[in-house]
């Protein structure tokens, strides 16, 4: 299987980011660590593994990206700060990283994904860029960003809120995109995350855009786990 390990001075940031390639083509595929993970989580965690006969076959190209989340939601910083470190990422992911998957791999659809916090990683970047992405599979995923602004909000954490923002979505050309998009929310009905993947199921009905809520039976926040549902959902539609 086609490996590479990728790392270059990051502008947005400010600082070293490094990522891990899988795969020669088909759907690009851009993978987010869970809570404060690094870029090589998924190779770790046996998500690579998982995926190993769709990156064989060249159906998918996997990019495993870093996360700063020590910098940005879960950092001691005034939450302020956080959220405007947590912009700082998105810009490198959409500056940097997204032009960077082109440059190896001109294949037009593109899919974010992610499990737990990396799900929130996956969707707000999704619905707030979704002409850049065709799909999105939030595994067991955060959908609501305010617990980590302990009470504090602001137009930015407004706009990095998923189940705020989309409610007052009404840019035409915005909704178009958003309707176009693939979103597969999949979560176990005892996790404590459950209700807001309800909550954004319901919310993108309101607004006209289709998704798939799948919910499995019991707790289902763990890797094993995401080994089934990333093999399920990752190139379906179910």
């Amino acid at each position: 299987m086609h490996r590479e390990y990728h790392r270059w001075w990051s502008p947005s940031l400010n600082r070293p980011m490094g990522l891990l390639e899988f795969g020669h083509g088909g759907a690009r595929v851009i993978a987010y660590p869970s809570s404060m993970g690094s870029f090589h989580e998924w190779e770790d965690q046996g998500m690579v593994r998982a995926l190993h006969r769709h990156l064989e076959n060249g159906w998918l190209h996997l990019i495993c990206v870093d996360s700063i989340d020590r910098e940005s939601w879960y950092s001691k910083a005034h939450p302020y700060h956080r959220v405007r470190r947590h912009d700082d990422y998105e810009r490198y992911v959409l500056n940097e990283v997204l032009p960077f998957t082109w440059s190896r791999n001109p294949t037009p659809y593109c899919i974010t994904t992610g499990a737990s916090f990396g799900a929130y990683h996956a969707l707000d970047f999704a619905f707030r860029h979704p002409q850049w992405v065709n799909r999105v599979l939030a595994m067991s995923g955060l959908c609501d960003i305010r617990k980590f602004a302990d009470g504090y909000h602001d137009e930015m954490v407004y706009y990095h809120n998923p189940v705020e923002f989309l409610r007052q979505e009404h840019e035409g050309w915005r909704l178009d995109a958003l309707r176009r998009q693939d979103v597969i929310l999949a979560v176990g009905n005892g996790d404590q995350l459950m209700h807001q993947n309800r909550e954004l199921s319901g919310v993108l009905w309101s607004k006209g855009i289709g998704n798939a809520l799948r919910e499995w039976d019991g707790f289902a926040h763990d890797w094993p786990v995401w080994h089934n549902m990333v093999n399920r959902y990752i190139g379906g539609s179910d």
